[in-house]
């Protein structure tokens, strides 16, 4: 029996892929079992236009037999089967397929698709086993052939015997090395967890002999082995269901059985697209954060099939990262696969793909917050810091896209409410949309800054997390209505008593001034207050930077020692301001008392840090004695 060689490209081809190509060794299973798919899919093919030949779909299916006594797994198919010719021509050169030639010659717009499409999946075998052993009967002949090899060296065909028309795949499974333990591939539970992960929505039935056990009769402790055949794939996905067929308990059951997660979704997305690019996806918003969300380890991604068959676990490229806490899956006809199925030759489907169900989460997204209110908000409990920053991400790409979709606590309705509810109940004379950021809705309420706007009757967002100033900071104006911190310079609102203000300002200045010099390097200004009703100090900010923003920014770990330029107010209205004015005239070291001591009350009110908390407490001593 002659040793034949492959062909020099294929021989090196075969050692890079036996070495690097797949990412996983387990995914030989998942290309055997495919092609063996493919093979049952031919004589479907063929049956269509053949009269001599009828398909009962219920006559093929797919086998899975493992010997750990012989070291060997067998995948056996009732396929079309090969012919020497081919068995030469499919499995001597690598990369040559005889699927994409078929599936060229018979294209079929009812469901049946060719999986296979580049035929080097077969040789992954080789990353498992030491010996491959291929006995194959092709349809319509009386001679079956067995095709062997033992790697790179090459490989052998002979005629043998077989029975029936189809193809079995023998692997003689490699011994156990320091790095790698083979025996799981001879292991009933590790087969059947491969063969659900990857080929669950095969069409056809995948079987194997799996063990179950009976309690022995007049035995409560003692049991009884026995084999029975099974059927371990679930065939149907439920993705090629109709919508009118599945209840809110399947897709349900369908998160859970696919561990998208602990939780239960809030909503389920079912997209079937027949158009320029035809795919199927499932999609589920959770209900809660995964404890992991933010962390490094979480990957984002859907599950990505071709044609029923896992490619990829996670495809990041599917979900832009506003969008990432999105579960689901998506299963395509028209994706083109590299050699190994695991990379995509071309990213132009998978934008596509991608557009398309962006738009889709939005429009589900808007529907929720519409129709069903209390679940919108529990979803942006959970996720609406990430909305934020998809609106603060890639330079405000996205703002437009988000920005009806972002909630925040407002002073009036004491409960979340969008932009668009806050500038539709905005008083005609109202210029600005405000907000106050602080670290809790609790002790915003209590900011000096509030109390004018307050005061006229205007609504307040209050921002709690971090990302807040920064999103709107991006998103500059809501319906060409500016937003604007209540702590800011100018509030845009028009004050009555403009005349005596201007001349107690006047009347004030060298106060402020020598206010100033006392706190020199620690705020731009001192001046009077036109915010403040019942408080004596705030500091409000000047410039971009607000002192939320300073407090990230100095918290993060490359930190810049960024400052916002802080103004220190005064409420000339309060009884502070005529002790100031009385120590400025009778003791100007008891008037560096009161400024530093009304400029760390108000570094407290802000929770920044004062600079020394004993002299603090030293000059509280002092006004008391």
């Amino acid at each position: 029996m002659e040793k034949k060689q492959f062909q020099a490209e294929s021989k090196r081809l075969l050692e890079m892929m036996i070495n690097s190509i797949y990412s996983q060794k387990e995914v030989f299973l998942r290309e055997l079992i495919s092609n063996a798919s493919d093979a049952i899919d031919k004589i479907y093919y063929k049956a269509l236009t053949d009269d001599s030949l009828t398909f009962d779909k219920d006559s093929y299916y797919i086998k899975v037999t493992a010997d750990k006594e012989s070291r060997t797994l067998k995948i056996l198919d009732t396929g079309i089967g090969m012919t020497k010719e081919e068995l030469e021509n499919n499995l001597g050169i690598i990369a040559k397929s005889g699927s994409l030639a078929f599936k060229k010659e018979n294209e079929s717009k009812d469901g049946h698709d060719i999986i296979g499409q580049f035929g080097v999946g077969f040789y992954a075998a080789f990353m498992v086993a030491d010996v491959v052993t291929v006995i194959s009967k092709a349809l319509g002949s009386d001679q079956a052939y067995k095709w062997q090899s033992e790697g790179a060296d090459g490989y052998t065909i002979e005629e043998v015997e077989k029975d029936s028309v189809g193809t079995e795949i023998i692997l003689t499974i490699k011994e156990n090395t320091e790095d790698e333990t083979y025996d799981e591939y001879l292991e009933e539970y590790r087969l059947k967890q491969i063969i659900k992960k990857y080929s669950d929505f095969i069409r056809y039935p995948i079987k194997m002999d799996v063990t179950q056990r009976s309690p022995k009769e007049g035995s409560e402790t003692e049991y009884d082995e026995y084999t029975e055949e099974q059927t371990i794939n679930s065939m149907v996905p439920i993705w090629k269901k109709n919508k009118s067929e599945l209840t809110d308990e399947d897709y349900a059951n369908f998160y859970a059985e696919k561990h998208y997660g602990f939780d239960k979704p809030l909503k389920h997305i079912h997209i079937s697209v027949d158009g320029t690019i035809r795919y199927n996806a499932i999609l589920f918003i959770p209900e809660k954060m995964p404890f992991d969300y933010y962390s490094k380890e979480f990957e984002k991604g859907l599950e990505l099939y071709s044609n029923g068959v896992l490619i990829m676990n996670k495809c990041a490229d599917l979900l832009p990262d506003h969008f990432s806490f999105v579960k689901g899956m998506v299963d395509s006809e028209d994706l083109s696969l590299n050699i190994s199925r695991e990379m995509l030759q071309h990213d132009r489907q998978l934008k596509l793909i991608a557009k398309n169900i962006s738009k889709k989460i939005k429009s589900e997204l808007q529907s929720l917050l519409k129709n069903e209110r209390e679940k919108y908000v529990e979803f942006y409990n959970s996720f609406g810091r990430q909305l934020k920053f998809g609106v603060y991400n890639e330079f405000g790409a996205n703002k437009e896209a988000l920005q009806d979709l972002l909630m925040f606590y407002s002073s009036k309705e004491k409960k979340l409410v969008t932009l668009d509810e806050y500038v539709s109940r905005m008083p005609e004379d109202q210029k600005y949309i405000y907000y106050a950021s602080g670290d809790s809705n609790e002790r915003i309420e209590k900011l000096p800054q509030t109390e004018l706007v307050a005061d006229k009757g205007y609504e307040i967002l209050y921002f709690t997390e971090e990302i807040d100033e920064f999103a709107i900071k991006m998103l500059m104006n809501y319906k060409e209505k500016e937003f604007k911190s209540v702590s800011s310079g100018d509030l845009g609102i028009e004050e009555e008593n403009k005349e005596t203000e201007e001349a107690t300002e006047q009347e004030s200045k060298e106060l402020f001034e020598a206010m100033k010099e006392v706190l020199a390097g620690k705020v731009k200004d001192v001046r009077a207050s036109k915010r403040l009703k019942s408080h004596p100090v705030c500091l409000t900010t000047e410039g971009d930077i607000s002192i939320e923003m300073e407090k990230i920014l100095n918290a993060m770990p490359d930190n810049q020692n960024i400052k916002a330029d802080k103004v220190l107010e005064i409420n000339i209205n309060h009884e502070v301001f005529e002790s100031l004015k009385s120590a400025l005239e009778n003791d100007k070291e008891k008037l560096n008392l009161y400024t530093n001591l009304l400029y760390n009350q108000a570094l407290l009110i802000e929770g920044l840090p004062i600079q020394d908390p004993v002299e603090f407490t030293n000059n509280i001593c002092k006004v008391m004695v």
